[in-house]
């Protein structure tokens, strides 16, 4: 009976084996099942990455052909180390650093050994492969620049690491991922899909023809083009006009939100970051301490606003009913705080709104700002009022923008204040700088930008963005089509409106005037401090000009800011006037101007904290 027991449980083991194997074999499949199996090879099938052209048609970003070198550990035999190392172009440290990191990551799946070969020593090592086994070449293509401009807005592809391999099943090591710009926040709909093949392999490791007859093999899908909304020929312009240069510039259309140009100063050639020489190239760029090429200022740097932020405040007083357009204050060359005056460069005399901005006085201003938080019983409730009407505009928030980095600036709320000072123990007085754009207030060139199409626009604006269409019909997301409303009432415009054509006409930017277009600009001068071996001290200051045109039927508003480029129409103010004649006209009529900005840098600026020696600020040599 025993063995009779003993038989049948041996039996049934048996058959519950049997039974477990033929379902695995015949009728169990999993995508893991392949990856571990070391007798089947996955061979990849990239497609193109898609192409990216501007708003009108012109191609920014392409393709070219690139080859990689492609190893399977456990697959490699015996081979002349030096002549491989010779045909590859590298050193032996060098491979055998990269043949173990091949092996840590996969004995059996291959691995980039030497990327992105070029056509020459493609056609050299395609020869002599066949000596070398466990190496393959793998196809590929990389980006290819038809502009010299734009690097960080189109940002660059690298090659994807560790931590993209854990959070993103869909790459392996050796692929190819958009890191910043436009190529990594549409790195989906640019990249495409790769088609694979599977291989079957026999007990020698020889190929013997595809596994399940190909019923497991997919094809590429081709990544889509795209069309942003730069405007290739403006933004190569600008970058022209910034050469020499530090600062950010951001231009949009006004009735429809798009970025027609965004440039940050410095910069450099996007066809840095492509090829053999992208991982050196990016080091020198990303270590460069002290002219920063790769932070793209026009996002990322949050300075103080200056002057521009005067035309904020004059229509929050008009909406609290606190002043009129005819409403008057006295300048004394300065305005007093308590017993303290501070400075005005306007001349002095009677200022209503419209004198108020085009001379762009600051007693003006501080007058109105204090009229603001005087119509509230307690300055909590006059900041809570100014704070949610500013960030009706957009001021001191992410936006909402299709790029993939940012800074939101900052519009302080109450307890900013009351972190400082303490609760209910500041006034108006103390935080008097905001009302002309220097105080607590920061934004980015973006948020100065997208202020001022929201004012030439009366009252609204939509969400800045880069995608303007992709191909296949495939549409941009809603947001960037609905219009946002400030808090402003829109019959509150047209008096800072005026004040600001005037700036052109009779103002602070009167000799930057150009035939045939009607300009509202806004100049501002901001102070400039550095803290160097802990001590504070001041620098030549930066230049800042907001500006839209044409003033009746708005194309172009932008935002210029040139750090140490003096006051508002000396730098500032020229980029931003023949960058709008570019738009608009095509061609530049005012050569003075061009050939000014085109010729004169201020890299001596620059350098003068560096030099060790007594410099001067704000020289008026021109």
């Amino acid at each position: 009976m025993k063995k009779l027991l003993l038989s049948s449980v041996v039996v049934l083991i048996g058959f519950t084996f049997i039974s477990r194997l033929t379902y695995l074999q015949l009728f169990s499949f999993s995508p893991n099942q392949i990856l571990e199996d070391p007798a089947i090879k996955k061979v990849y099938d990239y497609p193109e990455r898609g192409y990216i052209y501007d708003r009108n048609g012109e191609l920014m970003v392409g393709n070219q052909a690139a080859y990689d070198v492609m190893v399977i550990p456990r697959e490699v035999k015996p081979l002349d180390t030096l002549e491989f190392c010779s045909l590859l172009g590298i050193d032996k440290t060098t491979f055998v650093s990269k043949m173990k990191k091949a092996r840590v990551y996969s004995p059996r799946l291959p691995s980039v050994l030497v990327p992105q070969l070029s056509k020459a020593d493609y056609a050299r090592l395609q020869e002599k492969m066949r000596h070398f086994e466990g190496f393959y070449i793998q196809k590929r293509s990389l980006r290819y620049y038809a502009t010299h401009s734009a690097a960080n807005v189109l940002g660059y592809i690298s090659e994807v690491n560790e931590r993209d391999l854990t959070n993103n099943p869909y790459y392996v090591a050796g692929e190819l991922k958009g890191r910043t710009g436009i190529e990594k926040q549409y790195e989906e709909i640019l990249r495409g899909r790769k088609g694979v093949k599977h291989i079957q392999k026999d007990r020698f490791n020889r190929d013997i023809g595809p596994y399940k007859s190909g019923k497991l093999d997919t094809l590429p899908q081709q990544g889509k083009e795209i069309h942003i909304t730069i405007d290739k020929a403006l933004q190569e312009y600008g970058e022209r006009l910034m050469h020499g240069k530090r600062g950010g510039i951001v231009a949009i259309e006004p009735k429809s939100g798009e970025i027609l140009t965004m440039i940050s100063g410095p910069t450099y050639d996007p066809a840095l970051l492509v090829g053999r020489e992208r991982s050196r190239n990016y080091t020198k760029l990303h270590y460069d301490s002290i002219s920063k090429p790769t932070w793209d200022r026009s996002i990322l740097a949050e300075p103080s606003p200056g002057s521009p932020f005067k035309i904020m405040n004059a229509l929050v007083a008009m909406q609290e009913g606190v002043i009129q357009p005819s409403t008057t204050f006295r300048c004394y060359n300065g305005f007093y705080v308590g017993s303290t005056k501070r400075g005005c460069h306007c001349g002095g005399g009677i200022r209503d709104m419209n004198s108020g901005i085009y001379k762009s006085c600051n007693a003006y201003f501080a007058g109105t700002f204090r009229k603001i938080y005087n119509k509230f019983p307690t300055t909590d409730e006059g900041m809570d009022v100014w704070e949610n009407h500013m960030k009706s505009f957009g001021l001191g928030s992410y936006l909402g923008t299709d790029l993939p980095t940012g800074r939101p600036g900052r519009i302080p709320d109450k307890a900013y204040y009351d972190r400082a000072y303490g609760d209910n123990r500041w006034a108006s007085s103390y935080i008097i700088s905001n009302s002309i754009g220097q105080g607590e207030v920061a934004a980015t060139p973006l948020q100065l930008a997208n202020m001022t199409a929201a004012v030439a626009n009366k009252g609204h604006f939509f969400t800045p963005h880069v995608i303007k269409n992709i191909s296949g019909g495939m549409g941009i997301d809603a947001k960037y089509t609905e219009p946002r409303y400030t808090t402003i009432d829109r019959a509150h415009f047209e008096p800072v409106i005026q004040g600001m054509a005037n700036v052109y006409k009779y103002g602070t930017a009167r000799w930057l005037q150009i035939p045939g277009i009607d300009i509202a600009g806004k100049t501002g001068t901001v102070e400039n401090f550095v803290r160097i071996d802990g001590k504070r001290m001041q620098l030549t200051d930066h230049s800042v000009f907001v500006a839209f045109a044409p003033v009746e039927n708005p194309k172009i508003a932008l935002a210029v800011y040139i750090e140490n480029g003096y006051y508002g129409a000396r730098y500032a103010g020229h980029i931003a006037s023949l960058l709008i004649e570019k738009y608009i006209n095509g061609e530049i009529t005012r050569k003075d101007l061009e050939k000014r900005m085109l010729e004169k840098t201020l890299e001596h600026e620059y350098a003068k904290p560096f030099t060790g020696e007594p410099f001067k600020i704000n020289e008026y040599v021109w």
